[in-house]
C-alpha cells in the first residue's frame, strides 16, 4: 500500500478560561463539528509557551468583556496589531449554536454555511493565508517534488532503496518542525515571532527552486548524466539538496501556521475537526492541480518546465506573508524576561527559563532529524537506524519523566503507530512503472497513469474522505476510530498483493480498472481517515503555555518516526535482495513484504497502541491539565486546598470575586504576548 504523510474569533484569555468546563461540558456530546461562533478554535495544536489570542479578539468579543473594559492584552493589541478583528462586528451577537460541516445531502448550502460560520471564528486574512499556503506550498511545490521523485530518480538509474533514502532526506524537515517551532516561539525576529521565520523559508524554498532551473535549464544535467556513475551521484545529490530546501519552506509554513490555530483548540476543545478539515481541503485541492500536469510532464521528460511551475508556487504566500496575513501582536524588549541580541533579534529568556528542561528535549528532537537523514543517507544505513533507535528511545524516557503519565502513554502510542507503518512505497512505485522489460506481463504504468489520473481521483476521493470522516466519525471515541482506521488501513495493502500476484487478471479485471478501483480510491480514503483523528490527538494533548513546542515536538517525533519507519523500508528493500532498475528486474520477494509489513505489523502494533489514547469524544479534552497541574511551582496542602475550594466555588457560581480570581491565576501562567 502506498502511503502518503473553524476559526472562530476568539475570546480573550480570561474570558475563555472562565466558560471553557461550561462550554465543554454543554458541548461534549454534539455530534459532527462542534464549533461556537466567537470561540477561539485551532486546528493542529497548541501555541507555545506564552499565548496571547487577543490579536484574533474581535471588537464584538471585546464589548462582551464581562467586566466592562478592555484587559491589558487587549489595550496592547489595539495598539500594535492592525489586523486584531477577525470577524465582522455585525457578527458579534451571533448565537453560540455549533457549526454545522458540508454534507452529501445538500452540498452547495450547506458548503456557503461552514465557510461562513469558519469565518465568524477566524479572519478572513488568515483563512486565506493559510488557503494559499496549503494549496500552493504543501499541496503545490512540495507535493509536486515529492510526486516527481520516482520519475526524476529512476530515470538517473537510481534504484528503489536508495531512492527511498533519498526522499527520507527530503522529508527531513518535517521532522525538525519542533526545532523550527521552539526558535520561532523564542526568538522573536523584527518584532514578530512568525512572519520573519516564514518570509526566510519562503527565500529558502525559492533558492532551491532556481539552483534547480539552473541545473536542467542549462544542460548541466545532461553533462553530470554523460559523466557516468560519479556524475550522475554529484548530480542526485545537489537534486536532493535542492528538494530539502523546498520541503524546509513547506515544513515551516505548515508549523507557523498550525501555531497560530492551535493554540485555540485545546481552549475549546468542543471545536472538533474543522479546522483540520479546512486545512486537508485545500491541500488536496492543491495536489489536484499539481498531479494533472506532473505525470505528463514527467513522461514527456520536461523537468525543467516543472521546475519553472514549483518557483511559481514557492513564490505565492510571499506577499500575505510580508504584510501580515498571520495575526501576531508586535513583541518588544521592554516585556518582562525579553532580552536583545542584537538590532532586531529579541529572546524571550523568561520562558526559556520557567520550563527549560522541555524546550531543550524538544529543540533536540527536532535537530536529530537531519542528522540521521544524513548519516543514513551519505554514510552508513544500518548505523543511521541504531542512531534512530537510540533517539527514540531517548526522547520516551525523556518525556516519561518530564510530562504527566497521561501524555506520555498517549506520545507513546503515537510513536508505536507511527513506527508500525514500514514503508516500501518506493518499491512498489517502481514496480507499477517498470518497463515490460524490466517486468514481463506486468502492469507497466505511464506517469500519466501512475501519478496524474490516479492521483487526481485519489485526491478527489479525499475530499470525500473528509466529509465522510465529519458526518460518521467525528462524533465517536478516539479509541474506535483509530482501531477502524488501523485495521481497514492495513487490509488495504491487499489490493497491491493481488495485484502483484496477478491475481486481477486471473479473473478478468485489468491492471488499471483493479488499482484505480482499489489503490487510488480505497487507500487514500484509508490515508485521510487516519490523518485526520492524528491531528486531533496532536492538538489536544498540548499543555496550557506550551502548545506550540509541544505540538511541534509530538508532530515532530510522529515524523521523525516516520522517517525511521521508511529508512527500515529501505533497508528491507535492499536485505530483501529485489533488483528495481535495468533490464532484469526482481520483485519476488514484494509480495512477502507487502504480508509482513503493511498488513501484519501495523495491526500488531497500531491496535494494542490505540489504548494508551484515553478513550474520550473526539469534542473532550484528551488531558486535564487544570488537574495535572504540570510544571508549576511546589504547592503547599494549605494552598492546594484554598485552590481546590475556589474550584468548588466557582462551579456552584457563588461569588464573581471567585472567578475574578482564576482569571489572575490564568493570567498569571499565560503571560501577555504571543509567541
Amino acid at each position: 500500500m502506498k502511503r502518503a504523510t473553524t476559526t472562530c474569533q476568539p475570546l480573550d484569555i480570561e474570558e475563555s478560561s472562565q466558560t471553557q468546563q461550561q462550554q465543554h461540558t454543554n458541548n461534549q456530546n454534539m455530534a459532527g463539528i462542534n464549533l461556537q461562533h466567537y470561540v477561539p478554535v485551532a486546528m493542529n495544536a497548541g501555541e507555545a509557551v506564552n499565548i496571547d489570542p487577543s490579536p484574533l479578539i474581535g471588537d464584538g468579543e471585546r464589548n462582551n468583556n464581562p467586566d466592562g473594559h478592555h484587559n491589558e492584552l487587549e489595550a496592547g493589541n489595539d495598539m500594535n496589531d492592525p489586523h486584531k478583528s477577525l470577524a465582522d462586528d455585525d457578527n458579534a451577537d451571533a448565537p453560540h449554536a455549533p457549526p454545522h460541516p458540508p454534507t452529501w445531502r445538500h452540498p452547495i448550502s450547506s458548503s456557503k454555511t461552514y465557510f461562513s460560520e469558519l469565518s465568524s471564528y477566524f479572519s478572513w486574512k488568515f483563512l486565506w493565508w493559510l488557503a494559499i499556503d496549503q494549496c500552493c506550498v504543501s499541496g503545490g511545490v512540495f507535493a509536486l517534488l515529492m510526486a516527481l521523485g520516482l520519475p526524476l530518480f529512476k530515470e538517473l538509474g537510481i534504484g528503489a532503496s536508495r531512492q527511498q533514502l533519498y526522499m527520507s532526506m527530503i522529508m527531513s524537515p518535517w521532522a525538525m518542525k519542533p526545532f523550527i517551532g521552539v526558535a520561532s516561539d523564542l526568538f522573536p525576529i523584527g518584532g514578530y515571532n512568525k512572519r520573519y521565520f516564514a518570509l526566510y523559508s519562503i527565500l529558502i524554498g525559492l533558492l532551491g527552486c532556481a539552483v534547480l532551473l539552473a541545473i536542467f535549464h542549462t544542460g548541466a544535467a545532461e553533462s553530470a548524466i554523460n559523466q557516468g556513475d560519479s556524475g550522475v551521484q554529484r548530480l542526485a545529490d545537489f537534486i536532493v539538496i535542492c528538494f530539502t530546501a523546498v520541503s524546509y519552506e513547506a515544513a515551516t509554513l505548515d508549523i507557523l501556521g498550525e501555531g497560530k490555530y492551535a493554540e485555540l483548540m485545546r481552549l475549546h476543545p468542543e471545536s472538533g475537526s474543522s479546522i483540520i478539515s479546512f486545512k486537508f481541503g485545500w491541500s488536496l485541492l492543491g495536489s489536484i492541480v499539481t498531479q494533472a500536469f506532473v505525470g505528463p510532464l514527467s513522461d514527456g521528460g520536461y523537468f525543467h518546465a516543472l521546475f519553472w511551475i514549483a518557483l511559481v508556487f514557492s513564490l505565492a504566500p510571499l506577499v500575505p506573508t510580508l504584510i501580515g496575513w498571520i495575526p501576531e501582536k508586535i513583541r518588544t524588549a521592554d516585556e518582562q524576561g525579553m532580552v536583545k541580541l542584537c538590532k532586531g533579534c529579541l529572546f524571550d529568556k523568561g520562558s526559556f527559563q520557567e520550563k527549560k528542561t522541555p524546550f531543550i528535549v524538544i529543540t533536540l528532537c527536532g535537530l536529530a532529524a537531519p542528522i540521521l537523514a544524513a548519516i543514513t543517507t551519505y554514510a552508513d544505513l544500518a548505523i543511521g537506524l541504531a542512531f534512530s533507535g537510540l533517539i527514540i528511545v531517548i526522547f520516551t524516557v525523556a518525556t516519561y519523566f518530564i510530562f504527566p503519565k497521561t501524555f506520555f502513554w498517549a506520545f507513546l502510542s503515537v510513536v508505536l503507530t507511527s513506527m508500525s507503518w514500514i514503508s516500501i512505497g518506493s518499491a512498489l512505485g517502481y514496480y507499477y512503472t517498470a518497463s515490460e522489460e524490466c517486468v514481463p506481463g506486468g502492469p507497466n504504468f505511464d506517469y500519466t497513469y501512475y501519478i496524474t489520473v490516479t492521483g487526481i481521483v485519489g485526491s478527489v476521493v479525499n475530499f470525500f474522505a473528509v466529509v465522510l470522516y465529519e458526518n460518521f466519525l467525528s462524533s465517536l471515541r478516539f479509541r474506535p476510530v483509530l482501531i477502524f482506521t488501523i485495521v481497514i488501513g492495513s487490509l488495504a495493502s491487499i489490493i497491491d498483493l493481488i495485484i502483484i500476484m496477478r491475481w486481477n487478471i486471473a479473473i478478468g479485471i485489468p491492471d488499471k480498472v483493479f488499482f484505480l478501483l482499489g489503490n487510488a480510491i480505497f487507500e487514500n480514503l484509508i490515508i485521510i481517515l487516519q490523518s485526520i483523528p492524528m491531528s486531533s490527538i496532536y492538538a489536544k494533548i498540548a499543555p496550557p503555555g506550551m502548545e506550540s513546542a509541544v505540538f511541534a515536538y509530538t508532530v515532530g517525533i510522529a515524523n521523525f518516526c516516520s522517517m525511521v519507519s521508511s529508512l527500515i523500508g529501505s533497508g528491507v528493500i535492499q536485505w530483501s535482495g529485489m533488483k528495481t532498475v535495468g533490464d532484469n528486474c526482481d520483485f519476488e520477494a514484494l509480495p512477502y513484504l507487502i504480508v509482513v509489513f503493511q498488513i501484519l505489523v501495523p495491526m500488531l502494533i497500531g491496535i494494542p497502541a490505540a489504548f494508551m489514547i484515553p478513550n474520550v469524544l473526539q469534542t473532550e479534552h484528551l488531558i486535564d491539565w487544570e488537574k495535572e497541574r504540570w510544571y508549576e511551582e511546589d504547592i503547599t496542602p494549605s494552598e492546594l486546598e484554598t485552590s481546590e475550594h475556589g474550584a468548588r466555588e466557582s462551579e456552584n457560581g457563588d461569588s464573581e470575586n471567585d472567578n475574578e480570581n482564576e482569571e489572575s491565576a490564568e493570567d498569571s501562567r499565560l503571560e501577555p504576548h504571543l509567541l
